[in-house]
């Protein structure tokens, strides 16, 4: 196994992780530690997918960081109109 393929299989113990905390409820999707394990474990799949190549692969982890970094971006809006507002 080359170093690719340990960033591939640690990008895979990242999205499966954070799954499975997910389905156990100890997180919810909308928290930051849920949306950054799946969005490091992405990027570190898209990584070792650059060398080792495959197209579906490829495409589903360039959706699933369009997907998380949205939902990034929504939590962030979120939290911002919870916030109170200085006078």
């Amino acid at each position: 196994m080359d170093i690719f393929q340990w960033i591939g299989f640690v990008g895979m113990i990242f999205i499966v992780w954070a799954y499975f905390i997910l389905q156990q409820g100890r997180y919810a999707f909308d928290s930051l530690y849920y949306q950054l394990l799946n969005l490091i474990g992405a990027i570190l799949l898209l990584i070792s997918l650059l060398v080792h190549f495959n197209f579906g692969s490829f495409m589903i982890e360039v959706f699933w960081i369009g997907i998380t970094i949205y939902g990034l971006i929504k939590m962030n809006k979120k939290r911002q109109a919870k916030k109170p507002k200085k006078q």
